[in-house]
Parts: C-alpha cells; structure tokens; sequence
C-alpha cells in the first residue's frame, strides 16, 4: 500500500466522503471496499481528533459541506441526465464551486489547527 504524504484536513475530508458513501451507497461490493478504507484511515485519525471539541467540530463540519455536496451532485446528474439545462442546472453547477470553496477553507482550518506539514493551496479567480 502507498504511503502518500498527505494533510490532515485532506485526510479528515477523506474520511467524511467514506462516512458519506457508507451511509448512500447500496451496492454491497462497493460498501466493503469503503467500509474497509473507513477503517483504516480512522483508526489513523480518531486518536487525533479523541478529546479536541475543536477539531470534532471542523470534522462536523466538513461533513455538513460534503453532504451537501453529495447531494448538489446528485441532483446536477439528474438535471444532465434530462438534458434540462435551466436555471436550476445552472445554479446548482455554481453551487459546487461556492460550497468548495467552503470545504477548502475548513480542511485549511484543520491543516492549522493540527500543526500539519502540508498546506493544501488553491489558486481561483475571485467571483
């Protein structure tokens, strides 16, 4: 298995996706795969987070912004899938910007609080 240097907050958002997939996904040889990735990135990080509110409440968080991505995308496959390129189309594809920007701010805030050696940069131009 590879061992990649990676940050916590990405490490963190990792875990709140697989959390996600376990909780939606239904096809059974897909949630071993991701109840077994699961595992092992949370036992890497639960002693992190055990006894930090703070860091607790960033995890929350970032699960909040990436359910609600799940869904956001979700809903823009369904509007693909109809060909209906209205103003609910284009409305929820800017969603997704706007709620990553959201979910990079708080995996920042996770990287800083954490002391993390790796600082994960995003380069866009303002909206």
């Amino acid at each position: 298995m590879p061992a990649v240097p990676t940050s916590w907050g990405e490490v963190v958002d990792k875990i709140t996706i697989l959390e996600i997939k376990k909780k939606n996904m239904t096809e059974e040889r897909a949630l071993l795969n991701v109840e077994k990735e699961l595992a092992m990135l949370s036992g890497m990080v639960e002693s992190a987070i055990a006894g930090d509110p703070v860091l607790s409440d960033m995890k929350r968080e970032l699960l909040e912004i990436n359910s609600r991505l799940w869904v956001i995308e979700d809903r823009i496959r369904e509007k693909e899938a109809d060909r209906a390129f209205d103003e609910e189309f284009i409305e929820l594809a800017r969603s997704v910007y706007r709620t990553n920007d959201l979910r990079a701010a708080v995996k920042r805030r996770i990287n800083i609080h954490l002391i993390s050696e790796i600082l994960e940069e995003k380069s866009y131009k303002p909206y």
